[in-house]
C-alpha cells in the first residue's frame, strides 16, 4: 500500500513528506520511486474520489474566502 500511494503522489508532481520510524518504512518509500503506474491504474485509484467542500483552516486558505 505504501509503494502504490507514494507512486500515485509522484504522478501528481507532489513531493510527499514521509516520516519513517522503521527501516521497513524507508524500504517501502524507496520502492515507490521505481513503481510506475499506467493511466488505467491511476484512473482506478482515483475513481472512488468524491470532491467535498473544504472546512476549517483549509477553507480559510482558499482564494474564494
Amino acid at each position: 500500500m505504501t509503494e502504490v500511494s507514494l507512486a500515485w503522489l509522484l504522478t501528481k508532481a507532489a513531493s510527499p513528506v514521509a516520516g519513517a520510524t522503521k527501516l521497513s518504512h524507508i524500504e517501502g518509500e524507496v520502492k515507490a520511486v521505481d513503481l510506475t503506474l499506467d493511466a488505467e491504474e491511476i484512473a482506478y485509484l482515483e475513481q472512488p474520489y468524491v470532491p467535498h467542500k473544504l472546512v476549517g483552516v483549509m477553507q480559510q486558505n482558499t482564494p474564494n474566502v
